[in-house]
Protein backbone atom coordinates (compact mmCIF):
# COMPACT_ATOMS: atom_id res chain seq x y z
CA UNK A 1 0.00 0.00 0.00
CA UNK A 2 1.46 3.79 -0.99
CA UNK A 3 2.47 5.66 2.07
CA UNK A 4 0.12 8.76 1.79
CA UNK A 5 1.56 11.88 1.15
CA UNK A 6 1.18 14.74 4.12
CA UNK A 7 0.72 17.82 2.39
CA UNK A 8 2.03 20.91 5.11
CA UNK A 9 -0.65 23.65 6.09
CA UNK A 10 0.69 26.53 7.94
CA UNK A 11 -1.56 28.68 10.04
CA UNK A 12 -1.11 31.65 11.11
CA UNK A 13 -3.30 32.76 14.36
CA UNK A 14 -3.38 34.24 17.44
CA UNK A 15 -6.22 36.24 19.81
CA UNK A 16 -5.07 39.37 19.97
CA UNK A 17 -4.09 40.92 22.97
CA UNK A 18 -5.81 44.04 25.17
CA UNK A 19 -2.74 46.23 24.99
CA UNK A 20 -1.85 45.79 21.38
CA UNK A 21 -3.14 48.01 18.22
CA UNK A 22 -7.23 48.77 18.77
CA UNK A 23 -7.47 48.02 15.30
CA UNK A 24 -6.84 44.48 16.01
CA UNK A 25 -9.21 44.37 19.17
CA UNK A 26 -12.46 46.25 18.32
CA UNK A 27 -13.12 43.76 15.20
CA UNK A 28 -11.52 40.83 16.69
CA UNK A 29 -14.14 37.95 17.43
CA UNK A 30 -12.78 35.75 20.31
CA UNK A 31 -15.41 32.75 19.23
CA UNK A 32 -14.64 32.70 15.74
CA UNK A 33 -11.19 32.65 16.34
CA UNK A 34 -11.39 29.84 18.75
CA UNK A 35 -14.17 27.83 16.50
CA UNK A 36 -12.17 28.55 13.47
CA UNK A 37 -8.91 27.04 14.67
CA UNK A 38 -10.39 23.85 16.36
CA UNK A 39 -13.05 23.04 13.14
CA UNK A 40 -9.46 23.59 11.07
CA UNK A 41 -7.46 21.27 12.90
CA UNK A 42 -10.28 18.81 13.09
CA UNK A 43 -10.41 18.84 8.95
CA UNK A 44 -6.72 18.69 8.74
CA UNK A 45 -5.54 16.96 11.06
CA UNK A 46 -5.69 13.33 10.20
CA UNK A 47 -4.84 13.70 6.56
CA UNK A 48 -2.03 16.52 6.75
CA UNK A 49 -0.05 18.46 9.04
CA UNK A 50 -0.46 21.65 10.45
CA UNK A 51 2.83 23.72 10.91
CA UNK A 52 2.84 26.75 13.18
CA UNK A 53 5.35 29.16 14.97
CA UNK A 54 3.84 28.54 18.57
CA UNK A 55 1.21 30.76 19.76
CA UNK A 56 0.30 30.42 23.37
CA UNK A 57 -3.48 31.25 22.54
CA UNK A 58 -3.37 28.53 19.57
CA UNK A 59 -0.92 26.02 20.59
CA UNK A 60 -3.76 24.87 23.37
CA UNK A 61 -6.58 24.42 20.83
CA UNK A 62 -4.38 22.21 18.49
CA UNK A 63 -3.19 20.38 21.57
CA UNK A 64 -7.24 19.66 22.07
CA UNK A 65 -8.31 18.41 18.92
CA UNK A 66 -5.66 15.62 18.83
CA UNK A 67 -6.91 14.40 22.59
CA UNK A 68 -10.62 14.75 20.97
CA UNK A 69 -9.48 12.68 17.64
CA UNK A 70 -7.56 10.18 19.88
CA UNK A 71 -5.20 9.19 16.53
CA UNK A 72 -1.57 8.91 16.59
CA UNK A 73 -0.84 11.40 14.50
CA UNK A 74 2.11 13.59 16.42
CA UNK A 75 3.86 13.31 12.67
CA UNK A 76 0.71 15.40 11.52
CA UNK A 77 1.91 18.81 13.51
CA UNK A 78 5.22 20.82 13.58
CA UNK A 79 5.58 23.44 16.06
CA UNK A 80 8.31 26.16 15.94
CA UNK A 81 9.50 28.41 19.33
CA UNK A 82 11.94 31.18 19.27
CA UNK A 83 14.36 30.23 22.34
CA UNK A 84 13.85 33.97 23.12
CA UNK A 85 10.09 32.90 24.78
CA UNK A 86 11.52 29.66 26.57
CA UNK A 87 10.46 31.04 30.04
CA UNK A 88 6.97 31.39 28.96
CA UNK A 89 6.30 28.34 26.67
CA UNK A 90 2.75 27.08 27.70
CA UNK A 91 2.86 23.84 29.15
CA UNK A 92 1.05 22.44 26.19
CA UNK A 93 4.65 22.52 24.07
CA UNK A 94 5.60 19.23 26.40
CA UNK A 95 2.77 17.13 24.42
CA UNK A 96 4.66 17.87 21.12
CA UNK A 97 6.99 15.70 19.48
CA UNK A 98 8.10 17.80 16.71
CA UNK A 99 9.23 21.05 18.11
CA UNK A 100 11.77 23.20 15.92
CA UNK A 101 13.54 25.58 18.46
CA UNK A 102 15.06 28.63 16.85
CA UNK A 103 17.86 30.86 18.70
CA UNK A 104 17.27 33.60 20.36
CA UNK A 105 18.43 36.65 18.54
CA UNK A 106 19.27 40.28 19.79
CA UNK A 107 15.51 41.35 19.84
CA UNK A 108 12.24 40.15 20.09
CA UNK A 109 11.49 41.21 16.25
CA UNK A 110 15.05 39.49 15.03
CA UNK A 111 13.91 36.38 16.84
CA UNK A 112 10.82 36.08 15.14
CA UNK A 113 12.21 37.19 11.97
CA UNK A 114 14.49 33.77 12.32
CA UNK A 115 11.66 31.93 14.05
CA UNK A 116 9.99 32.48 10.28
CA UNK A 117 12.44 32.23 7.76
CA UNK A 118 13.04 28.79 9.05
CA UNK A 119 9.71 27.63 9.06
CA UNK A 120 9.18 29.22 5.42
CA UNK A 121 12.43 27.66 4.31
CA UNK A 122 12.78 24.12 5.50
CA UNK A 123 9.03 23.42 4.34
CA UNK A 124 6.80 23.00 1.73
CA UNK A 125 3.60 24.37 1.49
CA UNK A 126 0.77 23.54 -0.01
CA UNK A 127 -1.50 26.35 1.76
CA UNK A 128 -1.72 28.88 4.45
CA UNK A 129 -4.78 29.84 6.74
CA UNK A 130 -4.88 33.13 8.84
CA UNK A 131 -7.08 33.42 11.52
CA UNK A 132 -7.45 36.56 13.52
CA UNK A 133 -4.27 38.05 15.05
CA UNK A 134 -2.03 41.23 15.36
CA UNK A 135 0.50 42.58 13.24
CA UNK A 136 2.10 39.31 13.02
CA UNK A 137 -0.19 38.06 10.84
CA UNK A 138 0.23 40.68 8.21
CA UNK A 139 3.74 39.89 8.74
CA UNK A 140 3.28 36.12 7.86
CA UNK A 141 1.02 36.48 4.87
CA UNK A 142 3.45 39.35 3.37
CA UNK A 143 6.69 36.81 3.54
CA UNK A 144 4.82 33.70 3.10
CA UNK A 145 3.68 34.75 -0.41
CA UNK A 146 7.08 35.32 -0.87
CA UNK A 147 8.84 32.12 0.07
CA UNK A 148 5.60 30.22 -1.65
CA UNK A 149 3.62 32.43 -4.50
CA UNK A 150 2.29 28.98 -5.52
CA UNK A 151 0.22 28.22 -2.35
CA UNK A 152 -3.28 28.32 -1.87
CA UNK A 153 -4.03 31.17 0.75
CA UNK A 154 -6.86 31.33 3.14
CA UNK A 155 -7.81 34.26 5.12
CA UNK A 156 -10.80 33.54 7.68
CA UNK A 157 -12.11 37.37 7.62
CA UNK A 158 -15.22 36.11 9.60
CA UNK A 159 -12.30 36.33 12.43
CA UNK A 160 -12.11 40.03 12.35
CA UNK A 161 -8.34 41.10 13.61
CA UNK A 162 -5.10 41.26 11.08
CA UNK A 163 -7.23 38.53 9.20
CA UNK A 164 -9.98 40.89 8.65
CA UNK A 165 -7.32 43.50 7.75
CA UNK A 166 -5.53 41.15 5.27
CA UNK A 167 -8.51 40.33 3.52
CA UNK A 168 -9.32 43.91 2.78
CA UNK A 169 -6.08 45.28 1.67
CA UNK A 170 -3.72 42.46 0.35
CA UNK A 171 -5.88 39.60 -0.57
CA UNK A 172 -6.66 39.62 -4.33
CA UNK A 173 -10.00 41.12 -5.23
CA UNK A 174 -10.83 38.06 -7.88
CA UNK A 175 -10.32 35.48 -4.98
CA UNK A 176 -12.60 37.11 -2.44
CA UNK A 177 -15.76 35.15 -1.08
CA UNK A 178 -18.74 36.30 1.18
CA UNK A 179 -18.11 32.66 2.74
CA UNK A 180 -15.16 33.75 3.77
CA UNK A 181 -16.27 37.44 5.48
CA UNK A 182 -19.57 35.71 6.78
CA UNK A 183 -19.77 32.21 6.97
CA UNK A 184 -19.60 30.73 10.67
CA UNK A 185 -19.62 27.01 9.75
CA UNK A 186 -16.03 26.55 9.79
CA UNK A 187 -16.14 22.92 9.26
CA UNK A 188 -18.05 23.10 5.58
CA UNK A 189 -16.04 25.92 4.95
CA UNK A 190 -12.31 24.23 5.09
CA UNK A 191 -13.47 21.20 3.71
CA UNK A 192 -14.59 23.10 0.43
CA UNK A 193 -12.12 25.69 0.48
CA UNK A 194 -8.68 23.81 1.39
CA UNK A 195 -8.96 20.59 1.59
CA UNK A 196 -11.23 20.14 -1.97
CA UNK A 197 -8.43 21.85 -3.12
CA UNK A 198 -4.85 20.90 -1.81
Amino acid sequence: MATKILKNIFLSASIPLPDRHPKYIETADIIAIRDSVIALTTVILPHHRIIWGGHPSITPLIYYVMEKLDMNIQEHVKLYQSLWFKDIFPADNNKFENIVFTKKEDSIPASIKLLREKMFSENEFSAAVFIGGMDGIEDEYRMFKEYHPEALLLPIASTGAATKLVYENLFPQNLKNKRLEKDYGYMSLFQKFLMDKI
